[in-house]
């Protein structure tokens, strides 16, 4: 313990000036030697450390979805040398140097928090020892002596012995009662932080190193946290399920709020954010226009959860922008498609609409009344050459065979006869001399 103290002495001093600043506060709101005013100075230096610690906090969160991105190239490794173990190593990190990740960042607020935990540690064992440390004088330390935390001393450990316990001023029952609770609280929350992690957070399909170190994690931190804690001193499980509590906290907060794309998380928000945007017609917070901006410049890159937002939106007639803003559907408008092209929103070309075939054949006869009837003014001119237009214009009019006008009959039996039925033998598919083409039975 000596040399525990050595090593992190330049922090007990801080550390323990901290704790009796707090207590000089809380000492007047509930009484200097109460287990409240003890306790709540702990707890509010967790959270004075956390909050110095939010830096390397959101470090942690871009580390983790740097590792996200690089799952698919991590696959394709994976399948390439899943028969060579050593070369498929030599490539992961290769690759984790070519983008400047670190597969063990995600443990940088634990190992941020070490000094201060030992610190704290060593303070608390110098309360229950009898011994001053840093700033703690006589008096703090008797009045930190007889703080109880629900019938427990904040200085007991679990395996301390009835004359040790009894010497603080409690019962070994209560001490091993508490003591056993905020152990399992403790191991509980670190349990359920890291499995929100795995289970909403992250892709768990791609099997990875990150992804197995995460789920090793999951596992071994609440192991360690209940071998450990039994030799742990009260005062230093409130630290460290303070610490848990809060993690868990702001680990919720991140999820429900900037979830890793393509996991259950951001399915959730996304199907929040879609029914906020339709009913308010656009995106409020900046939050949501940083989100919306990033789908909208993925383009065709989007996973099927964007798709489908951006497609909702679509529905709604409503267009997300490039700024991430939303704005309503308008004729000129830019749309982005479900695959990602950029599309104008301008009026389409109308095809005409299919007739019938009745309509087609009455259109038809239509035609030809009003070409006979030309052909009749024609006639009464004088002028020869009128007279020999109405007789091409008899001749073509009489080759639909649809159209029969009444009219075109006279013309008809003008022409020679055996030109009439020379064009009758073509039209009906037989030759005109010889022998006859025998039908074609598919044919009708």
């Amino acid at each position: 313990m000596d040399t525990i103290a050595s090593l992190f002495s330049f922090i007990t001093t801080p550390v323990s000036w901290v704790i009796v600043q707090f207590h000089a506060v809380y000492g007047k709101i509930f009484g200097p030697d109460t287990g409240w005013a003890w306790g709540l100075s702990i707890v509010s230096l967790v959270i004075l450390i956390r909050i110095c610690l939010i830096p390397l906090f959101v470090k942690q969160i871009k580390a983790t979805r740097a590792m996200q991105t690089l799952q698919p190239e991590m696959k394709k490794i994976q399948e390439r040398y899943k028969n060579d173990k050593q070369r498929q190593s030599e490539e992961m990190m290769k690759l984790y140097k070519e983008s400047g990740t670190n597969p063990l960042s995600s443990c940088l607020p634990i190992l941020a928090q070490s000094p201060f935990f030992f610190a704290l540690y060593h303070v608390l064992n110098g309360i229950a020892t009898g011994s001053t440390i840093g700033v703690i004088n006589e008096s703090l330390l008797a009045s930190a002596r007889k703080a109880h935390i629900v019938g427990a001393p904040l200085a007991a450990k679990f395996t301390d012995g009835s004359s040790k316990v009894e010497a603080l001023g409690a019962s070994l029952t209560d001490v091993r009662v508490v003591t056993a609770v905020m152990i399992v609280l403790m191991s509980a929350s670190q349990f359920y932080t890291q499995r929100q992690l795995m289970t909403k957070n992250v892709d768990t399909t791609v099997k990875t190193p990150f992804m197995q170190q995460q789920k090793m994690l999951m596992y071994v931190f609440p192991v360690m946290f209940a071998v450990f804690g039994i030799n742990f001193p009260v005062g230093v499980l409130v630290y460290w399920l303070t610490t848990n509590v809060w993690t868990m906290g702001q680990q919720m907060y991140v999820i429900r709020n900037n979830p890793t794309p393509g996991s259950k998380a951001q399915a959730a928000y996304l199907e929040r954010l879609t029914k906020h945007v339709t009913h308010h017609g656009k995106t409020r917070r900046r939050s949501e226009k940083t989100i919306v901006k990033a789908i909208v410049a993925k383009g065709r890159d989007r996973n099927e959860f964007e798709r489908s937002f951006i497609n909702a939106l679509t529905k709604a007639g409503l267009v997300a922008q490039a700024d991430g803003t939303v704005m309503k559907g308008e004729a000129q408008a830019v749309a982005q498609t479900e695959d990602g092209v950029t599309t104008t929103g301008a009026a389409r070309r109308q095809q005409p609409k299919r007739q019938t075939k009745a309509q087609r054949q009455s259109g038809a006869v239509k035609a030809g009344g009003d070409s006979t009837s030309a052909s009749s003014d024609v006639s009464d001119s004088p002028d020869p050459s009128a007279s020999e237009g109405k007789t091409t214009s008899l001749e073509k009019s009489d080759e639909p065979q649809d159209a029969k006008p009444q009219d075109a009959k006279p013309a008809t039996q003008q022409a020679p006869k055996s030109g009439s039925n020379g064009r009758s033998r073509a039209q009906s598919g037989q030759r005109k001399g010889g022998p006859q083409r025998p039908k074609s039975p598919s044919k009708k």
